[in-house]
């Protein structure tokens, strides 16, 4: 069976309590789970973020507050655990190797965060090497990977296909433009050139695009692979 790792930002998921989306990805992620053996992060979203910038205001170091992110990453975990019902595996992971014994029992694993100043892109990166899955897919806010902030450049274009490499030469560009944002994170990039796994970048906004790809080889992004074999269908 297939191996895919699916990182959920926060900010799809949990982008506050009052507007989560849990409930719309709950199907999706069964349907997903009945061809593959599915991996999902959850990063911390807007409640994260409320709580970190308390942590600020308080004065407490920015590890103890990338600790207190943690904690609310695994509350948007358990969340969507306990959502799944029988589906996914009763406890939340807390390592790399408690998800590795989790998948054991064939059923969804879901985990948060692992180590601070780990992003969710990451965490999903280091666990798809850890349990050598077949592919990483990022559901995002924006669909793919583009030569530019698409928010902010008219004229930015989306790479249907790319590299590792040249997904590190696009971030290491833009982080040296002070302003600017990347769908994925230098570590997790780094990760998925060591690893090889391919990455997918797809729009996680609308929950019917992941079960589409995974199910009938049918999406928009960006895939991120030294190979041009065909990901889709698992």
């Amino acid at each position: 069976m297939t191996k895919i790792v699916l990182s959920l930002g926060g900010s799809i998921l949990v982008p506050s309590l009052e507007s989560h989306t849990i409930s719309r990805y709950v199907e999706v992620l069964k349907k997903m789970a009945s061809r593959s053996q599915v991996f999902v992060v959850v990063g911390g979203g807007g409640e994260a973020r409320r709580y970190i910038g308390v942590t600020r205001t308080l004065g407490i170091n920015e590890a103890a507050s990338d600790e207190i992110g943690i904690m609310i990453t695994r509350i948007n975990a358990s969340l969507l655990m306990y959502a799944l019902g029988d589906a996914a595996y009763p406890a939340v992971a807390t390592s790399y190797q408690e998800a590795r014994v989790f998948a054991e029992s064939g059923k969804i694993v879901v985990m948060g965060g692992v180590t601070p100043g780990q992003t969710t892109d990451a965490v999903s990166a280091v666990l798809a090497e850890t349990v050598s899955a077949d592919v990483v897919i990022n559901g995002t806010s924006v669909d793919g990977i583009y030569s530019a902030d698409p928010k902010k450049d008219a004229h930015a274009r989306r790479y249907d296909r790319m590299t590792p490499q040249e997904l590190l030469g696009i971030i290491s560009a833009a982080r040296l433009d002070a302003g600017s944002n990347t769908v994925i994170d230098i570590v997790a990039a780094k990760i998925i050139e060591r690893c090889g796994i391919p990455l997918v970048v797809i729009d996680g906004r609308r929950p019917e695009n992941l079960s589409e790809a995974v199910c009938e080889g049918t999406f928009t992004g960006t895939v991120v692979s030294d190979t041009a074999c065909s990901l889709f269908p698992f």
